[in-house]
Parts: C-alpha cells; structure tokens; sequence
C-alpha cells in the first residue's frame, strides 16, 4: 500500500513568509505552488520550485481567486471565461518557471474558495478543467472525490485524482469544517496522523459530530502554513511507516 502525501507551499510574498516550506518540502512526495493570485511572487515562486526540484518532490501549480488581500478565501462571482483565463495564466507561469529549471508540471489543484467552490458549482469546475485541457492536457486535476471536480473532469476526459486533508476537520455529510469555526484544523499531531492511517486503511473519518464518514483518497493534503506543519508530517510518516504504508507521488 502506498499513498500521495501533498502540501500547498510557496505561500510567501514580497517580504512575508508564510509557511514551513523548508521543512515540509522535505517530508512530502508531492506540493501545490501558489502562483501569484491568493499568495506567492515570482521569486518565491522559482524559490519554492528549486526547493521541490531539489527534494524530488512533485510539483503542481496552486491557482485561485484573483484575491491577494483575502488570501483566495473569498467566493467571487466571476464568468466562466473569465475565470478559465485567470487560471490559465496562472497555470502557464508556474508551468513555464518549472520548465525553465528543468522540471515538469505534476497536476493541477485549486486553492481556498475557487476548491470548494467548484466542488460545488460547475460553471467554475469547468473553467479549471478548460484551462488545463489548454494548458496541458495529460495534467491531472487533483480535487475532491464525488464533487463537480470529479463529474467534470470525467465529462472532458481530463485525469481526477481524489484528495483528501490530514489536518482538517470533517463534517457529518462528508465536507470539510468551515474555517470560520474555531475546530476546523486538527491541531494535534497523533490525531492528523491517525486521520491520515485511518483514511489509507479504512477509508474513513471521524466527523465533528463522531460519526465515521466515507473518505476515499489517493493523496492526503496537509497545509504548509498549518503551525504544527512538520510535527504533522514527521508523525504521520512514522505511523504510516510502522503500518508498512509507503509515501509514493500518485503521478508516478
């Protein structure tokens, strides 16, 4: 058994880290790399991909919302083309940075509200599965299992991989706790790990409510900015490695 290990990195902009990209890019087997629309700047961009290159991690490009004052966790009400736009030229600069290193785009995955957004509302599922048929269209888009991410990519015959969070915590219908509530992350390390054990052998989790959900998944996200990144990632690598589960990239 194995599985995919993520984490969305290259948060930094200007003057500001965000994150434990360092540490985290060391534990991981794949990452998601803002591109400049929620966080990231062209510096920390080619930083955060040299960083990857280096640790023969995965690289996926990390497209969002054009909100850089919210962070891209604000809904915004754009048109279909419009938005396939933004997140083409947001995937062809990551794509084209990493190829200008020597390297290869691995994926496509959503950041904030433009992920659970789209989950639910297809015009904004189709326009990220549109921008990557032009951009690439062998890239997978990495996304939640049984949502408009999963139906749209299978309709235009774009790769799906199912996702799912070590660190966040579920609700009783299967989707992730709103951020604007106090427990939406799971703070202590043994319970993201145990998360994580939990959705390779069981396919499950424990919901806000104690209820056990379904949760089918081929790469586990963690969140580089989370404070307890690495703890994180070192735990879950241990209790995996004593439950004789791999950490392999999905695309490999």
């Amino acid at each position: 058994m194995s599985i995919d290990l993520n984490a969305d990195v290259g948060e930094g902009f200007g003057q500001y880290s965000i994150g434990y990209d360092e540490g985290v890019l060391k534990l991981v087997s794949s990452c998601n790399v803002a591109c400049g629309f929620h966080a990231g700047d062209p510096i920390h961009i080619e930083k955060t991909i040299l960083t990857a290159l280096e640790n023969g991690v995965k690289i996926g490009a990390h497209p969002s919302y054009p909100d850089l004052q919210g962070f891209g966790r604000r809904i915004m009400n754009l048109e279909q083309d419009e938005l396939r736009s933004i997140i083409l030229y947001q995937i062809s600069a990551v794509k084209g940075i990493i190829e200008s290193l020597g390297g290869s785009l691995s994926h496509v995955k959503p950041h904030g509200a433009l992920y659970t957004h789209s989950a639910l509302y297809p015009p904004h599922a189709e326009a990220i599965v549109r921008a990557i048929q032009l951009a690439d269209d062998q890239l997978p888009l990495l996304g939640l299992g049984n949502t408009q991410h999963e139906k749209v990519a299978a309709e235009n015959q774009v790769l799906f991989v199912k996702e799912a969070f070590a660190d966040r915590n579920y609700d009783s219908k299967g989707g992730l706790v709103s951020r604007s509530r106090t427990h939406a992350l799971i703070q202590d390390p043994h319970a993201v790990a145990s998360q994580v054990l939990s959705i390779c052998q069981h396919r499950e989790v424990i919901s806000e409510d104690n209820s056990a959900v379904p949760v089918n998944a081929e790469s586990i996200c963690f969140h580089g900015d989370h404070p307890n990144a690495v703890d994180n990632l070192k735990r879950t690598r241990a209790l995996l490695a004593e439950n004789e589960i791999a950490v392999k990239a999905f695309s490999q």
